[in-house]
């Protein structure tokens, strides 16, 4: 039994009844949280129980209304990021805090340059960055600017800036939600020697599989209040009943329907240097997986079948009517949507409402002589909102001040308003809580029993696996190969996207390839 004296010297940080109210709803009320020194505490819950704004708490964005906090034994007030570093707190926030024109140097140190005779000292500052990036395990030039660094990469530079301020505690939330199994045991390696020397690890994370493999407690929010402490190794049921106040019975519900012909075709696309002869179909009433490693090029391709990137030779068809490249008007127009990875930066108009949001991609359909149908628009957004359960105090709430998974079911939302036809879900459950996950599973259900085409791209392999009725592996800019829903498994898939594809030389071994990659 531990000595309560030396579990209370022990104590990093403590939060006791803590409560935040914004008009229209209560965020906390009442959530009780502490941090020992070299532990890793997960902080679970659904997207909107909270995490977020106690977080903030912590990083000095939000002052709670109620409650205290205690750092090192003193009871504190955090009333900005300065004095969130002064107290040795340091957070890697989901959606990333970095200047894109600024180098990765110059990221890392922000408003921390070294200086020497007054002016920055780059050498030193680059110098100390690389040290960073290497004990990270990243491969990226601290002169690099941030805008041109994939989605991967911006995550283990913003772990490198944390590791930079030297933080006796650190706030990771959702650090692996977009990194390969590679990368996710880096880090893990870094959480575990950050453990060993001292620091306490308050972890947020939707894998449940992550909370054995690196938590020592955890620690349950639902509806704004801490419901549970209980150990790490608690079994996932448990935490997902803690979590949602039920049982989830089935994780990846995918009700398979009678497919039809080829909505979306896609015949030779390239784009020289960034992926090669990718072919592949998507019927109606079918979803498609594609997997593969980062880097692979599927964000690359579906932003090109899109519109909003250029390719070089290929043909993109809907419905057998070939659309004109580059253009994403047009690819709207044929009844394509797409689902972007980073929904803040390229899915969402942040400081505008739900409503709004959700009237994007119809404003144009909805405007007469050049005034817009406002009621129509307000009342289908009311309709699409309700049917996915956005949690919202209503249609006019900012899209910036929601949860992660009910901006992302906005998202979704404004294509479903659109009639889509075929909807492409780029990392569609990133950074979202299992409960959440099993709504969009079941609005993908509701999509393809309706007729439409599914093109999901997803690193969480067991979700390309659960939901898809094929799937595609991509590997150096190609499709590797393709596998039946029966055939594919975490072996096969993986085989695939670490392999070599042999680049067709003609179009007639083209085709034959492409069909014989169908029964790997």
């Amino acid at each position: 039994m531990s000595d309560p004296d030396e579990l209370q010297r022990d104590e990093l940080l403590r939060i006791e009844g803590i409560r935040k109210a914004f008009p229209g709803v209560v965020a906390l009320d009442g959530v009780d949280f502490d941090l020992r020194r070299g532990e890793v505490h997960v902080l679970l819950g659904e997207n909107g129980a909270g995490k977020s704004t106690l977080i903030k708490m912590l990083s000095g964005a939000y002052r709670p209304d109620a409650g205290r906090i205690v750092v090192g034994g003193e009871e504190t007030r955090i009333g900005g990021a300065q004095d969130a570093e002064r107290l040795g707190i340091a957070t890697i926030y989901q959606e990333f805090n970095l200047v894109p024109d600024l180098t990765v140097a110059e990221n890392i140190f922000l408003g921390r340059q070294p200086r020497r005779l007054g002016m920055i000292d780059r050498k030193r500052m680059e110098a100390e960055a690389a040290v960073l990036l290497e004990r990270v395990g990243v491969d990226v030039s601290p002169r690099a600017r941030v805008r041109d660094l994939g989605i991967a990469r911006l995550q283990m530079v913003e772990i490198a800036k944390a590791l930079s301020l030297d933080a006796r505690v650190l706030i990771m939330d959702e650090p692996t939600a977009v990194l390969t199994t590679e990368e996710v045991e880096r880090l893990f390696a870094i959480v575990r020697a950050l453990r060993e020397d001292g620091v306490g690890i308050v972890f947020i994370t939707h894998h449940l599989e992550e909370i054995a493999a690196l938590g020592d407690r955890v620690t349950v929010i639902r509806d704004g209040r801490s419901v549970g402490q209980v150990p790490a190794s608690t079994p996932e049921d448990e935490l997902v009943r803690l979590m949602v106040g039920r049982s989830i019975e089935q994780q990846y519900p995918r009700e398979r329907a009678e497919t039809g012909p080829a909505l979306l075709s896609v015949e030779g696309l390239t784009r020289d240097g960034v992926f090669h002869d990718v072919s592949f179909e998507v019927r109606a009433g079918e979803v498609v997986g594609v997997a593969g490693l980062v880097g692979a090029g599927r964000t690359e391709v579906v932003r090109a079948v899109f519109g909003a990137d250029p390719y070089d030779k290929g043909a993109v068809k809907v419905a057998g009517s070939r659309l004109r490249g580059h253009d994403v008007n047009a690819a709207m127009a044929a009844g394509i949507g797409l689902v972007p990875e980073d929904r803040k930066g390229q899915g969402l108009v942040l400081d505008a409402s739900v409503e709004e949001n959700l009237g994007l991609v119809t404003l144009r359909k909805a405007t007469r002589a050049g005034l817009v149908d406002l009621k129509g628009q307000r009342e289908a957004a009311a309709r699409i909102a309700g049917q996915l359960g956005v949690r919202m105090a209503g249609l006019g709430q900012h899209v910036r001040t929601l949860s992660g998974g009910n901006q992302q079911k906005v998202v979704i939302g404004k294509w479903l308003l659109a009639d889509t036809k075929v909807l492409i879900l780029d990392e569609p459950t990133r950074g979202i809580d299992v409960g959440a996950k099993v709504e969009i599973y079941q609005l993908i259900n509701e999509l393809t029993a309706a007729g439409a085409a599914v093109l999901m791209i997803s690193s969480d392999l067991p979700e390309v696996l659960g939901m898809s009725d094929r799937v595609l592996v991509m590997a150096q800019g190609r499709i590797a190969g393709e596998l039946a829903a029966g055939q594919a498994t975490q072996d096969a898939v993986m085989a695939l996207a670490v392999s070599t594809p042999a680049a067709p030389t003609t179009p007639a071994e083209t085709d034959t390839e492409t069909e014989a990659s169908r029964g790997h």
